[in-house]
């Protein structure tokens, strides 16, 4: 059966809508009063990227809406993206103390969007570059979140930030790669916008390694930041793996941020394997589309599933149907008729927790598509080519010290996905923060007050959240490094 487009460009605008609209003045100011302005507030701590999350609410309370902008962007210049993309029911909001008097916490996201929203739509020159420059260079490889965080960070403190991106866009997964009804491409791009208007260049279709060497990168600037995220699906292993109508994930996703939605082809049936937070995305928009019926495969348990609690909600409201313990073994179809659906197997766990194939437990389930969304594959062995002395870890990131993103080279640094092996966008932010704050340090042995923030000591790649987190000067990790000091790390 062929795969095409299903809706007209009206209906699928109307299924693609954001979940959660923007809040109207009067919404916005009732939810902003809502709040207790704690002191030492929880939220702030569990915000990787730091944001005075009462102080902003406040000045929304207070009509404010342009200073409440500005608190936010100074601390998070994807501010707006994080808005709608951030899990903020497991960050910001699970931390706010209404909780503990069993009321609803205050809606953190929908606010920071309303006054994010308000900054874009009235063109306000929020963030400014010093007009004295330090005569520093620095190569951003990489235009996501990580990339254009440390970027727009370095800029504000009298940098030359030029960041090499390979695609056509700037943004990263948050132009390519972020469900349509979450968050539309423009928001991104306007962002991109944003860090562009601090003076940073921008080199789209610009691979490093491939159009630029690596030893010329070196030779051209005063440090590397490498924000490259993560590569290709991983492949299913399985034959009949390249019929027509077999596809990736992101690139499915991809699509229908790029194309017109009416234009976007789904099959009737359609398979997701995988149960991350992107095989959700791919489902939920899979069934938006027009698909009859959407089936998530997944080899292990509900409670096994990387996709956070409420993405699983979300897709079994949308009528996404799920297959636990189970995985596919083969693609059935032609290369001429395309794929005709999955041949699939029971799994059970070992003595070790891992899933292996029950013995004769096969059986057949018609499909005309199939969605790939196993995790995408690490980039670390690739950059440690184009620049020897960057070392990887044994699941192929990046080695970099936590703190201050600095790598074993000693001159390039590392954040984002390509170091923590994939984490949320506001972590990426976070992570080109704190390496803005080291490089600066190494260049002026100074760190401005701007770039004291809440850093989590001792914590695993990927860790967020309150805790064991308490305030440290970046200047401090970054010479307590270079001396060879690596407890902060």
């Amino acid at each position: 059966m062929a795969i095409k487009p299903k809706l007209s460009e009206r209906a699928a605008e109307r299924n693609m809508a954001e979940i959660e609209p923007a809040y109207r003045p009067q919404e916005a100011t009732i939810e902003a009063d809502r709040c207790l302005y704690c002191f030492d507030a929880p939220c702030i701590h569990s915000c990787p990227t730091g944001i005075d999350i009462p102080g902003f609410i406040k000045k929304i309370a207070n009509d404010n809406l342009t200073g409440a902008a500005r608190t936010i962007l100074r601390a998070n210049v994807l501010g707006a993206s994080c808005a709608r993309v951030c899990p903020t029911e497991v960050l910001c909001e699970g931390a706010c103390v209404l909780l503990d008097r069993d009321e609803t916490p205050i809606k953190i996201g929908r606010l920071q969007r309303y006054a994010t929203d308000h900054a874009y739509e009235s063109a306000l020159p929020l963030l400014h570059a010093p007009a004295k420059k330090s005569g520093k260079r620095v190569a951003i490889i990489g235009g996501g979140p990580a990339g254009l965080s440390c970027a727009a960070e370095l800029a504000q403190l009298g940098h030359e930030a030029v960041i090499y991106e390979r695609h056509h866009k700037a943004g990263g997964l948050n132009t390519y790669g972020i469900a349509y009804y979450k968050m539309k491409p423009s928001v991104a791009l306007a962002e991109v916008r944003l860090v562009q208007s601090l003076g940073v260049e921008i080199l789209t279709d610009t691979e490093v390694g491939k159009d630029v060497p690596g030893d010329e990168i070196m030779n051209c600037y005063d440090a590397v930041f490498l924000a490259i995220g993560l590569g290709a699906t991983y492949s299913l292993g399985i034959p009949g793996e390249d019929l027509p109508g077999v596809v990736e994930a992101l690139a499915f996703i991809e699509e229908l941020r790029m194309n017109p939605l009416d234009e976007v082809a789904v099959g009737d049936h359609v398979a997701v394997i995988g149960c991350g937070n992107t095989a959700i995305d791919a489902a939920t928009q899979a069934k938006r589309l027009g698909a009859k019926r959407v089936t998530i495969v997944y080899r292990r348990g509900p409670e096994d599933m990387p996709a956070f609690e409420y993405e699983y909600e979300l897709a079994k409201s949308d009528g996404v149907e799920f297959l636990f313990h189970t995985q596919p073994v083969e693609a059935l179809g032609t290369k001429s008729r395309g794929l005709e659906g999955l041949r699939l197997v029971r799994t059970e766990p070992d003595l070790n927790g891992r899933p292996h194939n029950v013995a004769g437990s096969e059986f057949d389930v018609p499909f005309d598509m199939v969605i790939k969304a196993l995790g995408q594959q690490k980039l670390g062995e690739t950059i440690a080519k184009i620049f020897p002395g960057v070392t990887i870890d044994r699941r192929g990131a990046i080695e970099r010290d936590f703190a201050t993103g600095i790598t074993k080279h000693g001159n390039i640094y590392a954040g984002g996905d390509a170091a923590n092996g994939g984490s949320e966008v506001v972590d990426a932010v976070a992570e080109g923060k704190r390496a803005a704050a080291a490089i600066h340090v190494s260049f002026t042995d100074e760190a401005p007050e701007k770039l004291v923030q809440t850093t989590r000591l001792g914590a695993p790649d990927g860790a967020t959240g309150a805790g064991i987190d308490k305030p440290v000067r970046v200047v401090e990790l970054e010479r307590a490094f270079r001396a060879g000091d690596k407890s902060h790390g």
